[in-house]
């Protein structure tokens, strides 16, 4: 893209990672987007999450930061002239104009720092010392943890003037990548018609997971009882999913890995239901619309549940939780959400199918 106008508005927004976090923030793009019609509206991402900006109409510019692979390259020595490069060729675009605005949505060290480079005039970010963030900015904004963080996030747009309206959640989308996801699932039998449950039940959390073994009994009642083709999507941990497909005896189809984030947006959008840990592709499957339903365990669902209605969310009351610890030796919070309670959560929020029957046999379970 040509370097702006001078008289052109320039906005930078940081938002690095995790992809969850990312989506959240989609309606404050859209809300500043509104109020600021003409201006150049930089992003900066990190790689796990860039796709799901790819193309998007509100934003001007996406600068991709390799962050995790300098650092790695750098701390084995490896490729030092190259990453050295790349470094510098990113400061140079992230300096190249003059930002009028620069909104830390991060709020943390390695974010603080990229406001601190874009020079902009306005910087601005959360009255917070997490990592010492807050030393860089020069406007500060109350974070309120009573919210949810799409409403924390918007409170930025509120700040500046914005008015959010109806927040909205925009993963663009094309024709070819339409047509790539239809021909996916077309080749695994799943036709316009088809309804199918989507499955994603990874997390990086430990704590985060569901028992192994429910979700397998709960994938051969999809199956068997419903009628609805069952499809595992996500990326990584994919000895999760397969001890978890082991575990079943109906069909079930696994598209684990097989998809760009915005393709697995739009197989979320043809789905009856998503159900999912607390976890990127929950939010993805909320923006969607598709309704969600979110196992909850160390984490609180008021701060960081799927957003909007028709969703369900499974917590259990715990005196320890949300005790937002990535390790724990029972995992009693998720452990006690049982099958019977998936189950019925499911049937009640997702969308109505006609002539479902069922249909699980105990042979050629993978399609």
């Amino acid at each position: 893209m040509d370097r702006p106008n001078k008289k052109t508005m320039n906005i930078l927004i940081v938002k690095l990672s995790a992809i969850g976090d990312v989506v959240q923030t989609l309606p404050s793009l859209d809300a500043l987007r509104r109020h600021y019609p003409k201006a150049c509206i930089t992003w900066v991402v990190e790689e796990a999450a860039a796709d799901i900006l790819d193309g998007h109409p509100s934003i001007d510019r996406l600068l991709v930061s390799r962050r995790k692979q300098w650092i790695e390259n750098l701390r084995h020595a490896r490729d030092m002239r190259s990453t050295f490069s790349e470094i510098k060729h990113f400061i140079s675009l992230l300096r190249d104009r003059s930002y009028d605005i620069a909104i830390d949505f991060h709020g943390l060290f390695k974010s603080a720092c990229i406001i601190a480079m874009s020079g902009a005039r306005r910087k601005i970010g959360y009255n917070s010392l997490q990592e010492l963030s807050g030393l860089f900015y020069s406007e500060k904004i109350f974070e309120n943890m009573d919210k949810h963080a799409v409403e924390r996030y918007l409170d930025f747009a509120r700040h500046l003037g914005a008015d959010p309206g109806e927040p909205t959640f925009l993963i663009p989308t094309s024709d070819e990548i339409t047509a790539r996801t239809d021909r996916i699932l077309a080749q695994r039998g799943i036709g316009q018609e088809t309804p199918f449950v989507a499955v994603s039940p990874v997390a990086f959390w430990e704590t985060k997971l569901w028992n192994e073994g429910k979700f397998a009994l709960l994938c051969d009642r999809i199956v068997r009882e419903l009628g609805w083709a069952v499809i595992f999507s996500g990326r990584g941990r994919i000895d999760i999913i397969n001890r978890i497909q082991e575990r079943m005896t109906c069909p079930y189809i696994n598209l684990t890995g097989e998809t760009t984030l915005r393709e697995l947006a739009a197989i979320f959008r043809r789905a009856v239901a998503v159900v999912t840990t607390d976890s990127g592709p929950m939010h993805i499957a909320a923006a969607m619309k598709t309704p969600t339903v979110a196992l909850f365990g160390p984490t609180n669902p008021g701060r960081t549940g799927p957003y909007g209605k028709g969703h369900a969310v499974l917590r259990k009351e715990m005196s320890c939780s949300p005790c937002l610890k990535k390790h724990c030796t029972t995992r009693i919070c998720m452990e006690s959400i049982d099958v019977d309670e998936v189950f019925e959560a499911l049937t009640c929020v997702a969308r109505p199918v006609e002539g479902s029957y069922g249909r699980c046999r105990h042979d050629d379970r993978q399609q």
